[in-house]
């Protein structure tokens, strides 16, 4: 059974929740009474090989754009091996996120958020205006085109998170291309049509600490990104959960292999 605790007692960020010791059960403000995790069902996603994308032979690349396609229309997301995107970088990104969520409340609570398009927002939950109950999850969203921007602290966040960004953009429009090609459209038009150089890019990193009884809480309701696309990244910790075909899959990590989720009407 949760713990009891009075909604003005809650600490601002489930980390400082997390770090206070001795939590035993957890609060009943984050007990969730439709976490359906022991339901899902074990999928092998579709993979999508990038390296065949963008310098296979012709043959190849045209069946990696047929593949695109059938990921998109028939799972919604798929995974993407040999994208070229440093093991090295996106170490350092996860680890400057670490170092970002260990902040004092104090260093942390500047980029406390008033309004969605603030372009550094920390924040915990999913969205304190409507929760129904809280959710196991401390965030950071920075916006990073076209205007990029980053927090201070810690040292070295700036120019690890703007390297990594720019890895990630430059990944996000090549694989928009294939999808794009996909489609049958024409090839000159995507970036025009999408208005892709003045579109924002949001950099979201979401931190999950250890919950004492993981089968009553959630680290995110299930939902749909908004926006065009999406590149997850996880640290390899299981949790990930896609829809397909009405049912909850498991998404197993795999090293250094991010998960695409194209949010297109098909």
């Amino acid at each position: 059974m949760a713990a009891p605790l009075h909604p003005p007692l809650l600490p601002n960020s489930i980390k400082e929740l997390s770090d206070g010791g001795g939590l035993s059960s957890i609060p009943s403000l984050y007990a969730s009474q439709s976490s359906k995790a022991s339901d899902a069902v074990e999928h092998e996603v579709p993979i999508i090989d990038f390296l065949l994308l963008k310098n296979g032979t012709a043959d190849q690349h045209s069946q990696t754009v047929r593949d695109l396609g059938k990921a998109c229309k028939e799972w919604g997301f798929f995974m993407v091996v040999n994208h070229g995107v440093p093991e090295r970088l996106r170490d350092e990104m996860v680890d400057a996120l670490g170092g970002f969520f260990d902040l004092t409340w104090e260093e942390k609570g500047e980029y406390t958020g008033k309004h969605v398009m603030d372009p550094i927002r920390r924040g915990t939950s999913f969205n304190l205006n409507v929760d129904r109950f809280r959710f196991w999850r401390d965030y950071l969203k920075v916006f990073v085109h076209p205007v990029f921007h980053s927090p201070a602290k810690p040292h070295g966040f700036r120019e690890i998170s703007q390297e990594y960004t720019t890895c990630i953009r430059v990944l996000a429009m090549d694989l928009l291309a294939g999808i794009w090609e996909s489609l049958g459209l024409e090839e000159g038009n995507m970036t025009t049509a999408l208005d892709l150089h003045s579109c924002f890019q949001i950099f979201i990193g979401n931190y999950y600490p250890p919950c004492p009884q993981p089968e009553l809480a959630m680290g995110l309701p299930p939902h749909s990104d908004h926006g065009l696309l999406t590149i997850l990244l996880q640290n390899g910790v299981d949790g990930l959960q896609l829809q397909h075909k009405g049912n909850w899959v498991n998404v197993k990590p795999h090293p250094n292999s991010p998960f695409l989720l194209p949010n297109l009407h098909w």
